[in-house]
């Protein structure tokens, strides 16, 4: 893609930069675009370079970045994690936690609302239709249905990540 502000070619691929706070804490994710002019214009630097990719000019090539650090610290407020369904279906890498499949998926309460159980990040989990009506109104163990893992609250490193794209180079950075 050309950019006609720089006459750079940013390639597709790979397309996100994770962006690191000055004390190596993950700050957000932005395009390869915008990574590039923040090292160009000396406001961060290139911590990992994406591998093997390049951006080009007519005359220069440049490394594509993949992890860039800010040069000054950025006071960030507190970054939590929105309790929404799309929110628990990433976190539960839209599978059935019951099942494994990834068709027909709704949330399920693991101790249902009626029985008192609350609207939480380790009362919901993803489930199936067809699961979710064979549990019913009991608790998994009740059910004889077992989850594949525990509900937990997810931080914010794990909403950072790209669902599509594997970005091994940003694993030191959010785990």
């Amino acid at each position: 893609m050309i950019n006609p502000n720089f006459g750079f070619i940013f390639p597709v691929m790979n397309n996100r930069v994770l962006v690191l706070n000055q004390d190596d804490s993950p700050l957000m994710v932005c395009s390869v675009a915008r990574a590039f002019v923040l090292v160009y214009l000396n406001k961060s630097e290139l911590v990992r370079p994406a591998n093997g990719h390049r951006i080009r000019s007519i005359t220069q090539s440049y490394p594509m970045p993949s992890v860039i650090r800010l040069n000054r610290y950025v006071h960030a407020p507190y970054k939590g994690v929105s309790l929404t369904r799309q929110n628990v279906f990433k976190r539960d890498n839209f599978e059935c936690q019951y099942c494994g499949t990834r068709k027909d998926l709704t949330l399920d309460h693991v101790i249902p609302s009626s029985r008192g159980g609350g609207h939480t990040w380790t009362n919901l989990v993803t489930a199936c239709k067809r699961c979710n009506a064979r549990k019913g109104d009991y608790t998994p163990d009740e059910a004889g249905m077992p989850l594949s893992r525990r509900p937990h609250k997810p931080s914010y490193a794990l909403f950072l990540r790209d669902g599509n794209n594997v970005h091994t180079e940003w694993d030191e950075y959010l785990n």
